[in-house]
């Protein structure tokens, strides 16, 4: 199962599920796929097997980098960047051609999900640092699984998908990207 389509498995839909039978996909806060897909394509397109990942935080904790070295040579990039301060700098460099990651995790809040607006705050609107280190307390509580070894995942590629090299996985889960050409829109956003 790639790492495209294993974002997919969030739209699984629980069924039958009991509060014990809740898990997690890999990673220190409620965040994302990041830490997944990276150490799932370290293995599969480099043969590395990662234990363990290393944040470093760039210009601020709300943008940080995940790289894979081989052989000297850096062979995989990946970045976090949470904010909307930070999604605008990472648009900038790659309009400009000088973004170097083959993966990024955008979220909107800065800090992740858990910082977000509807979450830990206090009654002044700020953020609740005792209640958010809760959250991720109880988080990192709930087991790891991989999502291609949950049987649901399995069965909805199976019997929905017709197999994970089918090409109804292609066409469903798959896209390609292309140039767009640039004209000029009371739409355009300027960053």
């Amino acid at each position: 199962i790639s790492g495209v389509d294993l974002a997919f498995s969030c739209f699984l839909s629980f069924g039958d599920l009991k509060e014990g039978d809740v898990v997690r996909h890999d990673g220190k806060r409620s965040d994302g796929y990041l830490e997944h897909i990276f150490k799932h394509a370290a293995k599969e397109l480099f043969g590395v097997d990662v234990k363990e990942i290393t944040y470093k935080a760039l210009k601020n904790k709300d943008f940080q980098e995940v790289t894979l070295e081989k052989d000297g040579e850096t062979v995989l990039r990946f970045a976090a960047a949470y904010g909307f301060r930070n999604i605008q700098n990472m648009v900038l460099k790659l309009k400009k051609g000088k973004f170097l990651y083959h993966f990024v995790e955008v979220l909107a809040c800065p800090g992740g999900c858990l910082n977000g607006k509807g979450q830990a705050q206090s009654e002044d609107g700020k953020p609740d640092r005792a209640l958010l280190a809760q959250m991720e307390e109880v988080y990192t509580a709930i087991p790891v699984r991989l999502p291609e070894t949950n049987l649901q995942v399995q069965r909805m590629y199976q019997d929905w998908l017709e197999g994970v090299d089918s090409q109804k996985v292609q066409d469903t889960l798959h896209t390609t990207y292309s140039a767009v050409n640039q004209g000029t829109s009371s739409l355009d956003i300027k960053w």
